[in-house]
């Protein structure tokens, strides 16, 4: 049986890690996982996954901390002796390669999007942690073919999406959730959304607008009611990790630059049943994996993105949903207005969307993936050994 550590940062939500390794233990891997305590352990328990509470990231604000740690981590690797780690953060990447540089045991680094590729020294640095033990698995094309732009051979590249259950979205809402009714809105009400955590620029990446691009819709949306005033726009989601203020000015901003045409809703554990009642939904990220746009199509609803990262893997415009350029909210305009305005058109993009995102997303299938480059990766190491023993016989 392969046995396989993984590591992740967090036991708060990352429901993707627990669909992924309910479905390698389901085709016989031995699955390891290191993590810290948190409401997810049960879970990962209940799905047969051999759970060790550890948090195996790296701490670069504490630099010191990372002596124990990288000894924790060595100390588990020698009990467990997988036959291969899989990590799914940059923080867990590096403290992987730190602790076990020594150790001759092939490393799998699971990127879960692009954002450090686009910045240069976050790129330099993690490229520059890695040795021949090291592997990636890309997420979206985008990363994939990143990585062999800068250096990386092929073959030590693989693709597997973080896949996603369609009928985790596609719920249907009962009469006394409409959404329009609770918000006191008319139901021929055009509503679009956007379903997303805030995330606080960071002025050490460049950043002034927020990751997701909340503002760049509110400033389209502004241009959109001078054509439709009928139209709503509706945030669901909160801040993450303490960017309160941000969610503040996000709501104020929107309240300046296009009043009274937006909703802000928060957290929602509502999501499946809400997004059915969406006319569209806009994903504006300036930089993103797959994200939202999953869940949306298989919901069945009109799905607009940035053509960042590995949205492009699933929305092909005028084809299987809309696209527009990141950052730019006339663009981003001109297509919330096209879906307005072609209601015919919309309803084929959702039917071809739909089999888009589920032959790409399926989570079965993306456990394949990962299992076979397992493998991939496991015969290169054979090769390797066979080769480095002739070698010496020879010498």
């Amino acid at each position: 049986m392969l046995k396989v550590l993984h590591l992740l940062k967090t036991a708060v939500g990352a429901s993707w890690a627990l669909r992924q390794t309910t479905e390698l233990v389901k085709l016989g891997v031995e699955v390891h996982l290191a993590l810290p305590d948190g409401p997810m352990v049960a879970r990962y328990k209940a799905a047969g996954v051999v759970v060790h509470i550890f948090d195996p990231s790296i701490v670069l604000s504490q630099p010191w901390k990372n002596i124990s740690k990288t000894k924790q981590l060595r100390r588990l690797v020698d009990e467990i002796k997988p036959d291969i780690i899989h990590s799914h953060f940059v923080a867990t990447t590096l403290l992987m390669r730190l602790a076990l540089r020594s150790h001759e045991i092939p490393r799998i680094f699971h990127v879960p999007g692009p954002l450090h590729l686009e910045h240069w020294g976050f790129r330099r640095a993690e490229l520059a942690s890695a040795n021949r033990d090291d592997y990636w698995l890309a997420s979206c094309l985008w990363t994939k073919n990143a990585y062999q732009t800068y250096g990386i051979n092929a073959e030590r590249v693989g693709l597997a999406y973080y896949g996603v259950n369609e009928n985790d979205f596609s719920f249907k809402p009962a009469n006394d959730e409409n959404l329009r009714a609770q918000l006191d809105l008319p139901q021929d009400t055009f509503l679009i959304a956007m379903v997303a955590y805030f995330y606080a620029p960071k002025a050490y990446l460049g950043q002034k607008r927020g990751l997701k691009g909340h503002e760049d819709l509110i400033d389209a949306i502004a241009i959109v009611r001078q054509h439709h005033p009928n139209v709503k726009c509706v945030f669901v989601g909160g801040p993450w990790a303490g960017a309160d203020n941000y969610f503040t000015q996000v709501q104020g901003y929107a309240q300046q630059h296009a009043p009274d045409s937006c909703v802000f809703l928060g957290l929602r554990n509502d999501v499946p049943t809400l997004y059915p009642q969406f006319d569209l939904a806009v994903h504006p990220s300036h930089s993103e994996n797959v994200g939202g746009a999953v869940e949306s199509m298989y919901a069945g609803v009109a799905t607009l993105t940035s053509n960042v990262g590995g949205f492009p893997d699933l929305v092909e415009d005028g084809v299987t949903g809309y696209m527009a350029p990141a950052k730019a909210p006339e663009l981003l305009a001109k297509k919330i207005i096209q879906a307005i305005e072609q209601p015919q058109q919309r309803k084929k993009l959702v039917a071809s969307a739909s089999i888009r995102v589920a032959n790409i997303m399926n989570v079965q299938h993306n456990a394949k993936q990962i299992t076979d480059f397992y493998q991939q990766v496991l015969s290169q190491r054979t090769k390797r050994t066979v080769s480095s023993q002739q070698r010496n016989r020879n010498a």
